[in-house]
């Protein structure tokens, strides 16, 4: 048998042709798409992917490699296929919600020209992007007043996704309610947890029960539908217009300092190399080994470097009792030598580290 280093390094070569090659034929694939896209044509063309595919298995002398290669090439066409569209129509941007929703008008600001795609949950947007079927995921990651939200925290540290951007989406939640409805009529508050924590104090003073929904866009289309003169939705202008409700009170949040701040999400990590370095920030997850001081030690690394952090947030692990995950957001460049070491250093205290962003403000 062949030494296993030698064939690894082998393989390592080859892969870096095989990347070259691929980025070559991509860029072939995007004057294709300028080309379709000039003349008004499809993105897919069977009859070609018959031809390519039969006419490159002949180049295959192999016989038992040859069905492989079929998968290999039916899985190349259909990344062009996708590059192609990402060209043609723009990107596919997932959010969590429908139309009003401050996901959807958070995706709309920070994608203004790409198609937005709509999900019943921060799991499902998430795992789109993951799959394949979406370009970037647009989801709340935390609120000025509410907090951290905690179940887009957990697909940060649990799902392969990266940050590449960060918007800071202004909220203002009003309470609106179907025509001819005044407020005195309502007795039932339907919205999402996080508008209700927003918006608590006037809750209370108005004696309102509440209910919980999904979405705050949710909430509105189903009172639009059911025309219910004793319930009120808490949500945005956008989503008032977009159902057909009348705004009864404006600005009922608690502190009229209420942000959420929006992460995108890709699956590649973003590269900022001509970019300054104080514009530089990086995100890592990270849970730290069961010994005195390892928390401590490793804020201490950070520092060391000349890293300073924006903001550390802790969270429990579902399948450990007691045990927490780190979430930390740091200023400077992820791609320096200080970065580089300060990682070597950080994996002494660390059972697990994993870098989950790069991105600019």
């Amino acid at each position: 048998m062949k030494d296993l280093t030698m064939t690894r390094e082998n393989i390592n070569k080859i892969d870096k042709e095989i990347a070259k090659l691929f980025e070559e034929r991509m860029n072939l694939c995007k004057d294709i798409a300028e080309y379709k896209k000039e003349n008004s044509l499809p993105i897919y063309d069977a009859n070609r992917e018959d031809s390519l595919i039969n006419n490159n298995l002949n180049l295959i002398n192999d016989e038992n490699i040859k069905p492989y290669y079929v998968s290999f090439l039916k899985s190349l066409l259909n990344v062009s296929k996708e590059y192609q569209r990402s060209i043609l129509t723009g990107l596919k941007i997932s959010y969590s919600g429908i139309e009003g929703a401050y996901g959807y008008i958070a995706a709309s600001r920070m994608y203004p020209n790409c198609e937005l795609i709509s999900n019943s949950n921060f799991t499902q947007a998430f795992k789109s992007v993951e799959k394949g079927i979406c370009d970037r995921a647009v989801l709340p990651i935390e609120n000025s007043f509410a907090g951290d939200v905690g179940e887009v925290m957990d697909l940060i540290f649990s799902g392969s996704l990266y940050i590449n951007r960060m918007y800071d989406l202004e909220v203002e939640h009003n309470l609106m309610a179907n025509e001819n409805v005044s407020i005195e009529d309502i007795k039932i508050v339907v919205s999402h947890p996080q508008a209700l924590a927003q918006c608590s104090k006037f809750i209370e003073e108005n004696n309102f029960k509440t209910i919980e929904e999904v979405n705050t866009a949710f909430a509105a289309k189903r009172l639009s539908d059911s025309k219910d003169k004793n319930m009120a939705v808490i949500a945005s202008k956008e989503t008032a217009d977009a159902y057909g409700l009348k705004i009864l009170k404006e600005s009922i949040n608690n502190s009229g300092l209420n942000t959420t701040r929006f992460a995108s999400f890709s699956r590649v990590m973003s590269s900022y190399k001509n970019i300054g370095a104080s514009k530089k920030n990086f995100v890592i997850v990270f849970t730290v080994k069961n010994v005195a001081g390892a928390l401590a030690k490793c804020l201490d690394i950070i520092g060391a470097h000349g890293f300073n952090m924006r903001n550390l947030r802790s969270r429990p692990m579902k399948d450990l009792m007691w045990t927490y995950y780190f979430f930390c957001e740091i200023e400077g460049d992820l791609e320096s030598d200080d970065a580089k070491n300060m990682f070597v250093a950080l994996n002494t205290f660390c059972d697990r580290l994993k870098i989950v962003g790069n991105y600019i403000i």
